[in-house]
């Protein structure tokens, strides 16, 4: 390839993808396009799901990323002056650290409470009284159950008035993830999307009815997640960003697996980018019928009598695939209201999805809680679990 095959960003539809497999097949400088002197900061993935993924920043890269969050934070209602309790884990991986700095840059007062302690996350939030939170939605329902579990009341010990500004990763987008924040913690609290860099490549904030894209820092496309055409504007697929500024690790057309649509701009010049439905990499095929966890939490979320704390287990009995719902009841519900949200589940998801499942009513915070990711799929189909 060559400078003059892409003249304009349309010409990018002709590119490669670049995937996260990529990033950790060049472990862990080989995707760096400046010298190593010149990388100012490096972030580092869990590794969880194998080798991983390092991003490298210069000092303008920071800057840059610093400024995107700024302005979503502004987008989101956020002022300089404001209290921000920054929930995400501060350590290798990138998810805490622009969450610090951005804020601060824009005048805010930052609160780097980091990931985990919740209790002591509960007593700050309550004695520091911050207008902003930052902070995944599953943690954000964790702290939501201390305070309960405290003897508090969200509503009274969260400021009147302030934002929830919530950072979504990784399944955290799903589309009933925001109610659940709201019914606990009443109207005086806004629930905003907002997103980290996928592969180093863009940033999105919440602004009304959809999201913005960075359009200044990075190129949005929508792909057919199978054949991978780009798709016009208004219809459904795999998000992909070009970073259009990055200098230590410029990516084309990295893949980030999210699910959504791209619509033309409101208020603001950006393009807006519709909630996330799910990702291409979580879809399970049981029984023939595509599925994706957020379809199931769909139906958990509204059904009585259930917290919004589910985990889906796969098995094999025979050469049959089964699917069993776990779902968290509420403290308040009785026997009898569990045995009538297990059959709503199933219902549920008998008449939206296609496909017959299980449907196990737990007791209280018996599933694995997360300061960040949810593990929704358990998938136990290879181990010979019956």
């Amino acid at each position: 390839m060559r400078p003059e095959d892409c003249r304009t960003l349309a010409d990018l539809a002709r590119f490669p993808f670049t995937t996260k497999a990529d990033l950790r097949d060049n472990y862990p400088f080989g995707m760096f396009a400046v010298p190593e002197r010149d990388v100012r900061r490096i972030h580092a993935s869990s590794g969880t799901t194998g080798r991983p993924t390092v991003v490298g920043y210069t000092e303008r890269d920071l800057d840059t990323w610093a400024d995107v969050v700024a302005r979503s934070i502004r987008a989101a209602g956020g002022r300089p002056g404001h209290k921000v309790h920054v929930a995400y884990a501060t350590g290798c991986s990138p998810a805490g650290s622009a969450r610090t700095t951005g804020p601060s840059g824009f005048g805010c007062t930052v609160i780097p409470a980091s990931g985990g302690m919740t209790a002591r996350q509960v007593q700050l939030i309550q004695d520091f009284r911050p207008e902003i939170i930052m902070v995944t939605p599953s943690y954000m329902l964790t702290l939501l159950d201390e305070f309960e579990a405290a003897g508090r009341r969200p509503a009274d010990d969260l400021p009147q008035g302030g934002d929830l500004r919530r950072g979504a990763v990784d399944g955290g987008d799903a589309p009933g993830d925001r109610g659940p924040v709201r019914d606990r913690r009443g109207r005086h609290i806004r629930a905003l999307r907002g997103d980290g860099p996928r592969g180093g490549a863009g940033v999105r904030g919440d602004e009304g009815q959809g999201c913005t894209s960075g359009r200044t820092t990075s190129n949005p496309e929508v792909v057919d997640p199978f054949t991978g055409e780009v798709l016009p504007d208004g219809e459904e697929g795999e998000l992909v960003f070009t970073s259009l500024t990055k200098e230590a690790m410029p990516v084309i057309r990295y893949r980030t697996r999210d699910l959504t649509r791209l619509l033309p701009g409101t208020a603001r010049t950006f393009r807006r980018m519709e909630k996330v439905t799910g990702r291409s990499d979580d879809m399970v095929i049981l029984r023939g019928v595509n599925l994706f966890p957020t379809q199931i939490e769909e139906i958990v979320l509204r059904t009585p009598a259930v917290a919004p704390h589910f985990q889906l287990r796969l098995t094999r009995h025979g050469r049959l695939d089964a699917l069993t719902v776990l779902a968290e009841a509420r403290p308040d519900a009785t026997a009898d209201e569990r045995e009538k949200a297990a059959r709503a589940i199933a219902a549920g998801v008998k008449d939206g999805v296609g496909v017959s499942v299980s449907v196990e009513i737990v007791d209280p915070e018996s599933l694995e809680r997360s300061v960040g990711k949810i593990r929704r799929i358990v998938d136990l189909r290879e181990t010979g679990a019956e």
